[in-house]
């Protein structure tokens, strides 16, 4: 079944701004991918685990409410030698995401459905929101990746 055009906007998006966070954690170290920039920030292997545990609650959770267990604390301590578990695991969120998201008719993007920390709001909404969350956090992972190598011995 082929995606409703505003949804197929929504994931296009959505994939191109994951795929450029994930290409962040490229040729780092284990050292430089759990690096925060300062007190209270964030590391790369922080925002690629965030976002993914992001759209996995959003997408399979609010908006086609499946069961998800998501520990969002624990994605902000999170640490990783490589980026390529994160990687292993976006290929399977993007399969099964189109999967869900091919079967959501335009009724399904108005109706109302709870979300955990923002109440009631349409499916269009949480596609809203996954898509500006990942392209928020794609430029902090692009900043940050710019400090590292520019903190690289010349």
């Amino acid at each position: 079944m082929a995606l409703d055009p505003e949804v197929d906007l929504f994931w296009r998006k959505t994939v191109s701004m994951v795929d450029q966070l994930l290409a962040c954690l490229e040729g780092l170290t284990a050292t430089e991918l759990n690096w925060h920039p300062a007190e209270n920030t964030s590391s790369l292997f922080i925002l690629a685990t965030h976002i993914l545990g992001n759209l996995e609650e959003n997408i399979f959770g609010v908006l086609a409410g499946q069961t998800v267990q998501r520990d969002r604390d624990a994605e902000f301590i999170s640490q990783g030698t490589s980026g390529e578990p994160l990687r292993q695991h976006w290929q399977t969120l993007q399969q099964r995401a189109a999967t869900v998201l091919a079967q959501l008719s335009q009724s399904e993007l108005t109706r109302d459905r709870p979300h955990p920390r923002r109440g009631q709001i349409t499916g269009r909404e949480v596609c809203w929101v996954v898509a500006l969350h990942a392209a928020e956090h794609m430029g902090q992972a692009a900043l940050t990746r710019d400090l590292i190598l520019a903190a690289r011995p010349k």
